[in-house]
């Protein structure tokens, strides 16, 4: 289908099976010439998959086949209700996990892409907790190159002040509260789109301690960390109170089978008097950031 800015790249609205066969709405973008490299991109916590459209779109330019997807219990992949297919059944009740995240729904995007595109370098762009998910994936090993942006080990106090105490609040004193009385967490609450229950509150856990994640003794997939052996690099943007270098360091320090290279850009880098935890996927960047990106990844051939 065609759509303004983007009629030079073919885009299709689809689903395809988490590892448990729940289903998860994507979305293909397709160059109209020919496939050099395939993408997965992964979005962060309560982020819709839409905002990576430009992004995406921009890459398929390049000769990209891309993915993007919506984790399960958000976005596209709610569940559907019976009265009509654009309604959704109300998050309440639905069981998820950030973990199921990672390991049912990443882990089959990374399977799917992989087994659609046998012959192109498979890339993984992770943003914030995607970029979490890379570690938590048992087929990580099908990865060549890995992008990850604003992508931390998020403990409440390696945040910049004051942003660290505005989200301690808002998770301890606000969210969970609000999640355990409706059932869900509310997207109206601040934190951005609606969350399963267990998402939020297994997402508070480990920002509330010191090693994040790495503290999490019920995450049986932690080894996988150190089974990830492509190229790393890690874009910590300066003005993003939540990815601060710290945080960015402890992530990165999983990956003790390769390398990480940790990039911190400026605004001023980019051209731009702010970028924050969500600015990079803003098409301003796509002479700068964007070109960036995309001239790392095909270095994989």
């Amino acid at each position: 289908m065609a759509e303004a800015g983007l009629d030079d790249v073919f885009i299709d609205d689809i689903t395809f099976p988490a590892a448990d066969g729940y289903s998860l709405g994507a979305t293909l973008f397709l160059p109209r010439g020919a496939k050099r490299h395939a993408v997965l991109i992964n979005s962060a916590t309560a982020v819709p998959r839409k905002i990576y459209k430009g992004f995406a779109g921009y890459l398929a330019r390049r000769g990209y086949a891309v993915l993007t997807y919506d984790y399960r219990g958000t976005g596209d992949s709610r569940q559907r209700s019976l009265v009509g297919y654009n309604q959704f059944k109300p998050l309440a009740g639905f069981n998820a996990t950030m973990a199921d995240w990672a390991t049912l729904d990443a882990t089959a995007a990374v399977a799917w892409m992989r087994e659609r595109y046998k012959t192109l370098p498979l890339n993984y762009i992770g943003h914030s907790f995607g970029g979490q998910a890379l570690g938590l994936l048992a087929n990580n090993t099908e990865v060549s190159r890995a992008l990850l942006i604003a992508a931390q080990a998020g403990y409440w106090k390696l945040m910049a002040t004051p942003e660290r105490y505005r989200v301690y609040a808002l998770l301890n004193f606000i969210g969970i509260p609000l999640t355990r009385s409706l059932g869900y967490a509310p997207g109206w609450s601040g934190i951005g789109e609606d969350l399963p229950k267990g998402v939020f509150e297994q997402w508070t856990r480990w920002v509330m301690s010191p090693r994040y994640l790495f503290d999490d003794p019920s995450l049986k997939t932690l080894p996988n960390f150190a089974a990830y052996k492509g190229a790393l690099r890690s874009l910590c943007l300066s003005d993003d109170p939540w990815a601060t270098r710290p945080a960015v360091e402890l992530l990165c320090s999983g990956f003790t089978s390769t390398k990480p290279d940790i990039l911190t850009i400026t605004p001023k880098d980019a051209g731009a008097t702010a970028i924050g935890h969500l600015g990079f996927f803003r098409s301003e960047h796509r002479d700068t950031l964007w070109r960036g990106a995309a001239e790392w990844m095909e270095e994989a051939g």
